[in-house]
């Protein structure tokens, strides 16, 4: 009776874990830099300024830095997110219309819990429910685009303004081209099935959590959206680091230059095919942009990858009609392009 006891007021204190972890993450974070240069010429001897010792060191420096940043950023999102369901969110968009609906979705969608990957659930919860097929499609184009894991990596990399100007571009398209599906009443482009689907919503039950609840939530989105993306991490930082260290900037600076009317297209043209997510894009981007790649043009490029992948698309094909589907693409990637053509225009 007394070590139940014992192990139920350990458990009441898990608050207590983050304020102590909280200075061992800091004193990593501030010394990564030393950490990483140590480890490339001390203990691994080698060489200053060739193409194989800068690679390892961006490599060193990158992986924890990323992954100190998730765990902090991903850990604050998931006590977040215990306040929200998918249920809330199908409730809050119920019954909302055009501009205004598309505002709200869009929102919502950054700090909501889904991705691509939870298009046709989310999508037939919703058509379900009522919700217009504009006001839909801007949630589901924001969820996966707009998302705290870019965000975080962004301001790591680049700092606040260039993070803020990928919010607000994600914003711009994800409403518009909600809107813009809603005005041409597309849903006869959906297949016929979705729209005799009956899902049952009484599942999920509103819960009462306490702080050590959220505390427990947040640990458990950390431990699992970091075992679903770390390889991606992994192997975007590593072919950034090979782009720092060997890509010549010469190159990169004239394939996707701001002065090259086709960077913006080329970039999102190469990447759509590609499969990754924020956090396995976004390295690679800071090399595109070190290399002399605009920044337009780099967030039209990452935008593309985790907005248009081709595996979110196949997805979509099991509920929409290629008439929609093409729809959806094509107007999604007109607002990218636009969006990468007012920033390399605006940015110098």
């Amino acid at each position: 009776m007394s070590q139940n006891l014992v192990l139920s007021e350990k458990s009441n204190r898990s608050w207590l874990l983050p304020l102590l972890l909280l200075p061992i993450w800091i004193l990593l974070y501030i010394n990564l830099q030393p950490i990483a240069d140590y480890l490339t010429d001390t203990v691994l001897g080698l060489s200053t300024g060739t193409h194989l010792t800068e690679t390892i060191r961006f490599f060193i420096f990158e992986v924890p830095k990323v992954m100190l940043l998730l765990v902090a950023i991903i850990f604050v999102v998931g006590m977040v997110r215990s306040f929200f369901t998918t249920e809330k969110t199908r409730k809050v968009l119920e019954g909302k219309s055009l501009f205004a609906g598309n505002v709200m979705a869009s929102l919502l969608g950054i700090v909501t819990p889904f991705c691509s990957c939870s298009a046709i659930p989310l999508f037939l919860g919703f058509v379900e429910a009522g919700v217009p097929l504009g006001v839909t499609f801007s949630f589901l184009i924001a969820a996966p685009m707009i998302n705290e894991v870019a965000l975080v990596l962004l301001v790591g990399l680049f700092g606040w303004k260039v993070a803020a100007i990928y919010v607000a571009t994600g914003l711009f398209i994800a409403i518009f081209s909600g809107w813009l599906i809603g005005k041409f009443k597309l849903e006869k482009y959906v297949e016929d099935w979705v729209y005799q689907v009956k899902t049952n919503h009484e599942g999920e039950q509103e819960q009462k959590l306490t702080l050590n609840d959220r505390v427990k939530s947040g640990f458990a989105a950390v431990k699992e959206t970091l075992g679903k993306i770390w390889i991606y991490i992994i192997i975007g930082i590593a072919v950034g680091a090979g782009a720092h260290g060997y890509v010549p900037e010469d190159l990169m600076g004239q394939l996707l230059g701001k002065d090259n009317w086709y960077g913006v297209p080329l970039a999102i043209l190469i990447g759509i095919p590609m499969y990754s997510n924020a956090a396995g894009i976004i390295p690679i981007v800071s090399v595109l942009i070190e290399k002399g790649v605009s920044l337009g043009t780099a967030l039209a490029f990452m935008m593309s990858v985790i907005a248009l992948s081709l595996p979110e698309i196949i997805i979509l094909k099991k509920v929409l009609k290629w008439q929609l589907i093409a729809f959806f693409v094509g107007v999604v990637a007109m607002g990218i392009i636009t969006v990468g053509f007012i920033f390399n225009y605006i940015m110098v």
